[in-house]
């Protein structure tokens, strides 16, 4: 789908420190996902998820990746029938280069494999999500999700066995309530066969971010939503009809949608680590505008994108099938307890305070002037706060980094925001700012920063990765890259060596 004006990008400031020893088992018990819609008489005609099996029996191919070295690709697939993705294998392949995902594997016998989207009514060539934005843990493994930021996204237009028409289908994904925006559109579902905008209900998939396209929206979102082509429902008004409906910020957030493609359709959300599905909406298709009662669904498959390949939305998807036939709240309510017991969570930091990949850290300001500031972010910019025992969980949050392998050199690093899975400090015109990866070679070099010893005699200072004689500097409490000298104020050598040098320090969030 489409809107001429989209609404300004909304981010959460919502902690992953959440999803440390979040609730939920080491090990999915019981029936996984496509068993308990088949069982229940709608099976699975499509499965995908780069975290893990969903079916019991499914011992196949996750998704492929690409490296950036030679082009050569590999399959992921899972350690064990019925389990989890096997990162290691990825970050065998992609070691001293990066990745991105090429495919992502349709799990049922369908072969409703997902690749880049192509050209629409909306947006060119999408390119592919980078394989290592979004490492967390699912079932005690490590696993990789995918980060999706503007102009990434995957279609299948040549299906087989997705509901066409006025036939019923459900569907569900797990997201993130950390990485959203208010750009169309972030789906995953049905959509039209040619890449263009064919009319009100031709496209019947799920939503999620915060661009209100019927008022009221209550609350600031983001909200699970209907996109049924032009036009995001939350009813068959268009707009919220339930008060208590205000957005779901959870760092991973199931989503569910169900239409009988005549007259009723259903919006579910709940928390993926813990509890059950609340209902938003179950009700009335849209009678008030033509076309949506009964639905013209045409069965294609998108993530990440909108029918037309609206294409500037970002958000985070970890798995989520489409059925055939209308499934029952009792199989909703057994998938979310199966995605309950996955336990999806981050990784356990490593090494907390230091420089070791997979460390959550701190960086303090040395320069006698500003000892109890710290880099944090703010407004997507990178600045320096006083951070104390006293200060909010906002400001330990937004102050808060880990440390990532370097995205353009393993002998460097690169620090991912702890609230905002996927998004890195880079710098920009020299200065820095925290941003979604989105994969680019220049956004991976802008992204990476080599320690050496601090300027000043002690501490450390990270020199840019493609401007080496520029390093990391607090300089009228925003942070740059600076050279020692030069014609920008933040160039100026007074105070330079100091003001160039932190103390890497244990985390305030950890």
């Amino acid at each position: 789908m489409k809107r001429t004006l989209l609404c300004a990008v909304a981010f959460a400031a919502l902690t992953l420190g959440n999803l440390v020893g979040a609730p939920g088992a080491a090990l999915a018990a019981g029936p996984l996902p496509c068993d308990v819609y088949g069982s229940a008489g709608t099976p699975c005609v499509a499965a995908h998820s780069t975290t893990r099996a969903l079916f019991a029996s499914y011992g196949g191919r996750l998704y492929q990746v690409r490296r950036a070295s030679d082009g050569a690709t590999r399959d992921i697939g899972v350690l064990t029938a019925g389990g989890y993705a096997n990162a290691a294998a990825q970050d065998a392949f992609c070691a001293g280069t990066s990745c991105v995902i090429t495919v992502i594997y349709d799990q049922s016998s369908r072969h409703n494999d997902l690749t880049p989207a192509p050209p629409g009514g909306v947006g060119g060539q999408d390119d592919p999500v980078p394989a290592d934005a979004l490492p967390v843990t699912a079932g005690g493994h490590k696993v990789y999700g995918a980060s999706f930021s503007g102009r990434m996204g995957y279609r299948d237009n040549s299906t087989s066995g997705v509901p066409t028409g006025s036939q019923p289908e459900g569907m569900y994904m797990v997201a993130s309530g950390t990485h959203y925006n208010s750009g169309c559109c972030f789906d995953y579902g049905n959509a039209e066969t040619n890449n263009l905008d064919n009319g009100n209900g031709h496209m019947d998939a799920i939503y999620f971010g915060t661009l209100c396209w019927f008022s009221p929206c209550n609350g600031s979102g983001p909200w699970v939503m209907a996109d049924l082509e032009n036009g995001l429902f939350q009813s068959d008004s268009g707009g919220s009809e339930n008060s208590g409906n205000t957005g779901n910020r959870n760092p991973f957030v199931t989503a569910t949608l169900k239409n009988n493609g005549t007259n009723f359709f259903a919006l579910k959300d709940g928390n993926a680590q813990s509890g059950g599905l609340s209902t938003r909406y179950s009700g009335p298709l849209p009678t008030s505008r033509p076309g949506y009662s009964p639905m013209h669904k045409e069965g294609a498959i998108i993530l990440g994108i909108g029918g037309d390949n609206s294409n500037s939305a970002i958000g985070s998807f970890f798995e989520g099938v489409m059925t055939s036939g209308l499934p029952t709240d009792a199989a909703d309510n057994a998938v979310q307890a199966n995605i309950v017991s996955v336990g999806y969570g981050a990784p356990s930091p490593t090494a907390p305070g230091t420089l070791t990949p997979g460390s959550t850290i701190s960086l303090r300001a040395t320069t006698a002037c500003c000892t109890t500031r710290y880099i944090r972010h703010q407004n997507d910019n990178a600045v320096t706060s006083e951070i104390s025992s006293g200060s909010s969980s906002l400001d330990k949050n937004d102050a808060s980094w880990i440390v990532r392998r370097g995205l353009a050199s393993d002998s460097c690093v690169s620090f991912e925001s702890r609230n905002y899975p996927g998004d890195f400090l880079r710098h920009f015109n020299y200065q820095l700012l925290r941003q979604p990866m989105d994969g680019s070679a220049q956004f991976r070099a802008d992204a990476t920063f080599c320690p050496q010893a601090g300027q000043s005699g002690s501490g450390t200072s990270f020199a840019s990765y493609n401007y080496p004689s520029r390093f990391i500097r607090h300089y009228d409490d925003t942070v740059y890259i600076a050279s020692n000298g030069g014609s920008n104020a933040f160039d100026a050598s007074a105070n330079w060596a100091a003001d160039v040098t932190w103390a890497v320090t244990s985390p305030w969030t950890p």
